[in-house]
């Protein structure tokens, strides 16, 4: 891509993001000057991703503290909070963006000059795109050998470029086999209800020369049986003691691809991890009729008919033949007794 996924402008004290809802027609980066503005962006999922929130999170803390008219730390501190807590209430399934916010508010705290508590907020969330970007390319390279030569690929939603910094999870994992020389293809189911696979991963895949062939999500099991998919791949938006949270979609991948004897792996940085947490304890974000009811100005759904819109669905651990980390490949059984490092 030509710049980062999001990233921060010090000659304008801005942060810039790639508008995610607008490919794959239209490539078109967005300034934002306000946490108002990057708060819309993530809801609207125009900036979007586990990572690529985190950043996102960490950079509105930066923003807040640069655009607060505060003279005295108690009172950037205070306004800062305050952003801080909108940003995090966005999207709650995803456990990189709070804590990419905690991160940079914490390292704001530490300075007692207002001025200087300012420059460390910028700076920490600018080493968290830096770090970003290296965790997946480390990540990338631990997985790709997951990957034979000459395999196809399933993998679901987007959990590439735009869902980091850059390089990505799941596909950097397919990107890193590749750049070994692999021959290797992707089937990207289209992720109804917003096409994230489609939209998205079609859209990366095919500027890396990548063959990428894209199917209805229903007809992922019929691939399967066909013989016609070697593994599957995906992200994780949170990793608990026993289930990864995923895009609505995954959980039928790996119960499928359990039947039918294929390697269902999940790519993820540590920081996706959240062993503390269990899936009943994880909110898991709902989001509007609209997305389902609607395709542009025509309804899909009627008035008077019900719609459920999760956004993400658990797929228990035991589904999982190995999850890939920036630190290393884990294998069952798991034991995540704290969150690796990394």
């Amino acid at each position: 891509m030509a710049e980062p996924t999001i990233s921060w402008d010090e000659a304008t004290g801005t942060v810039r993001f790639i508008d995610q809802t607008l490919l794959p027609e239209r490539y078109e980066v967005v300034t934002c000057r306000s946490v108002e503005r990057l708060v819309v962006a993530i809801v609207r999922m125009e900036v979007r991703g586990a990572p690529a929130l985190g950043v996102a999170g960490g950079m509105g803390v930066a923003l807040a503290a640069s655009r607060s008219p505060a003279v005295t730390r108690h009172a950037l501190v205070r306004d800062v909070e305050k952003a801080a807590a909108a940003i995090t209430a966005t999207r709650p399934t995803a456990v990189n963006l709070s804590l990419g916010v905690a991160r940079v508010l914490a390292r704001l705290k530490e300075s007692a000059d207002p001025g200087e508590a300012r420059k460390a907020a910028v700076r920490e969330a600018v080493l968290m795109a830096e770090e970003d970007l290296a965790t997946c390319m480390r990540l990338g390279d631990q997985g790709a050998g997951l990957i034979p030569d000459g395999a196809t690929v399933l993998t679901h939603c987007n959990a590439g470029a735009l869902a980091c910094t850059g390089w990505g999870t799941a596909l950097g994992v397919i990107r890193s086999a590749a750049r070994q020389g692999k021959r290797v293809q992707v089937i990207a189911c289209e992720t109804r209800p917003l096409f994230q696979g489609s939209r998205l991963t079609a859209w990366e895949l095919a500027r890396d020369g990548i063959p990428v062939t894209v199917i209805p999500d229903g007809a992922a099991a019929s691939f399967m049986r066909k013989d016609r998919i070697d593994l599957v791949i995906v992200g994780a938006d949170r990793i608990t003691r026993d289930t990864v949270f995923n895009k609505i979609g995954t959980y039928m991948h790996a119960v499928c691809a359990r039947h039918h004897g294929i390697p269902f792996y999940v790519a993820a940085p540590c920081s996706s991890f959240d062993p503390g947490s269990s899936e009943m304890g994880v909110t898991v974000e709902v989001r509007a009729r609209e997305e389902v009811s609607r395709c542009g100005q025509r309804t899909l759904v009627p008035e008077d008919a019900g719609v459920e819109n999760p956004a993400f669905d658990a797929t228990p651990l035991g589904l999982v033949s190995a999850i890939v980390t920036e630190d290393g490949v884990l294998r069952p059984p798991y034991r995540f007794a704290d969150r690796p490092s990394g």
